[in-house]
């Protein structure tokens, strides 16, 4: 299953008015991160950057003056979302922004069976929060500490490990079963396929010769009898 986490950062807080002026995102498959990613700034046209906007941004109406328009980077929005679900944090706020900027291009919305909001996850998975984005990282031991504002990528970022951790993405890759006694086909589950193999070089001994030596020497003392000499006989 693929997964765009994604995030914006608007003018402001109302979709009939303000525009989208930053989108990030990061893809997933099968809740594992690819690399791949989305980011772009975008120009508002003739709305400005509302002050309490840009306090929790900082992106200003200069740095956006040379910026593409919605339009100029609609395609590859799409293109690189594709069929994947949408997956944002309070998603009926990201999804608002989304929507609207289609609207106007005269565009489809994205259909709501499409999207996943991590914030009615936490409310669900976390019912006491809070649930903020800072706070799960906080709750999942995430290092957001160089997030001093908001930004969409980072964000996106951000909430691909919290979105993870929600789902017990991490746990589940511990019990992943590899292709040995099974004909040498990986092992397949629901969620992810995997195929291991025997290291190309044996790691090196973390045991220095003196401290084996040691071990031999007060295995010798205790004699025959010792219970280490039934895991490690003499040799």
């Amino acid at each position: 299953m693929r997964e765009i986490i994604f995030d914006t950062e608007t003018t402001g807080l109302d979709n009939r008015q303000d525009r989208v002026i930053e989108i990030g995102g990061i893809e997933l498959d099968n809740h594992f991160p690819t690399g791949r990613s989305f980011h772009v700034y975008i120009n508002p046209g003739d709305r400005k950057v509302h002050p309490d906007a840009l306090a929790v941004h900082g992106i200003s109406d200069e740095f956006l003056k040379d910026k593409p328009v919605f339009a100029g980077i609609v395609d590859d929005l799409i293109g690189f979302f594709g069929e994947a679900r949408w997956v944002a944090h309070n998603a009926t706020f990201d999804m608002g922004f989304i929507n609207a900027e289609f609207a106007r291009l005269g565009l489809p919305p994205v259909a709501n069976d499409l999207v996943t909001d991590t914030l009615a996850l936490a409310r669900r998975k976390h019912p006491m929060g809070p649930n903020s984005l800072d706070a799960l990282c906080r709750r999942y031991g995430i290092d957001n500490s160089h997030r001093t504002k908001h930004g969409a990528l980072l964000d996106s970022e951000l909430l691909a490990e919290v979105y993870i951790e929600m789902i017990g993405g991490r746990q589940a890759a511990l019990g992943l079963l590899s292709g040995e006694g099974r004909g040498g086909q990986a092992a397949e589950s629901d969620d992810i396929i995997v195929a291991t193999g025997q290291r190309p070089r044996p790691l090196r001994p973390r045991l220095s010769i003196e401290e084996i030596e040691a071990h031999a020497a007060l295995l010798a003392k205790m004699g025959a009898k010792a219970i280490w000499a039934k895991y490690e006989p003499a040799k």
